[in-house]
């Protein structure tokens, strides 16, 4: 079940986040075991660390721009352009700016 956001109206995505001064945001939408939708927001040069996950994750940049990190290869996201992080391989997110995704993992 989806939560954390509104039901029966349109809305706007980067909207449903803020950013919060040397931080990273982040705002549960939907959990369970498979699937995870998460809002997440990075104040400039913050970052979630290498790791990975067991499913295929699915990032869309909401707003700004942000480094993702696959397999040591670097990408740059815009606001409109996705990339999947395979599920099992290395992954980091980086604020490059200020910068809103949306976190569709698929497990």
């Amino acid at each position: 079940m989806m939560k954390n956001i509104p039901f029966s109206q349109v809305l706007t995505l980067r909207e449903q986040i803020a950013y919060q001064p040397g931080q990273v945001v982040s705002r549960t939408l939907v959990q369970n075991e498979s699937v995870s939708v998460t809002l997440f927001s990075f104040d400039k040069d913050e970052e979630i660390s290498t790791h990975e996950s067991g499913g295929d994750a699915f990032v869309t940049c909401l707003d700004g721009v942000g480094r993702i990190t696959i397999d040591g290869v670097e990408y740059e996201l815009h606001q409109g352009e996705s990339i999947v992080m395979p599920a099992r391989h290395p992954h980091a997110v980086y604020g490059k700016e200020q910068f809103k995704m949306l976190l569709v993992v698929i497990f």
